[in-house]
């Protein structure tokens, strides 16, 4: 009779476990997508800041680092930005607003897209800086492309406000 028992007993302790799991699985469910979204933004949002002087005002120091410090690396050569300016206000725009938009989880996975293609592009200005950086960068990015913006997002508000509601009576 005790075995009988002891056996319930590990049955029923499996069922707990079983319950933790699914129950620590729904919440890193929930929590897991904003996480991703917030540690891919911080450091670009940072960057980003100190691209301006004002409201659309790059800073001469952002200029100063596209017309004569960043090279692209490419088959061994380095290469000048083209049009250095516009290429410093849009990344300076970018690292803002992209940020933003993966916070808040509007355009959720363009907006992961975006510093993707960013961090394409830093790997050909900073080669060694692939393991530390542009690696665990582009592997948020491409979770959260993956992943979507999770229900912690105004792009699943927006979902959800999107479908036809069904009633019972079937109106």
């Amino acid at each position: 009779m005790s075995m009988v028992k002891a056996l319930m007993n590990i049955t029923s302790a499996e069922n707990v476990l079983q319950e933790i799991l699914e129950w620590l699985a729904r919440v890193a469910h929930a929590l897991a997508p904003p996480l991703l979204r917030l540690a891919l933004a911080v450091p670009f949002f940072k960057s980003g800041l100190t691209k301006w002087e004002g409201f659309l005002s790059l800073s001469p120091a952002a200029v100063f680092l596209f017309e004569d410090e960043f090279k692209l690396h490419v088959f061994g050569q380095s290469y000048d930005f083209p049009l250095p300016t516009a290429v410093a206000f849009l990344d300076g725009v970018a690292e803002i607003v992209l940020p933003v938009l993966l916070v808040i989880g509007l355009a959720t996975r363009f907006s992961a897209l975006g510093i993707l293609i960013m961090t394409a592009v830093i790997q050909l200005v900073v080669p060694e800086g692939w393991a530390n950086f542009h690696l665990p960068w582009a592997a948020l990015a491409v979770a959260i492309i993956a992943l979507g913006p999770g229900t912690l997002s105004l792009d699943h508000l927006i979902d959800t406000l999107r479908r036809p509601r069904i009633t019972p009576g079937g109106t």
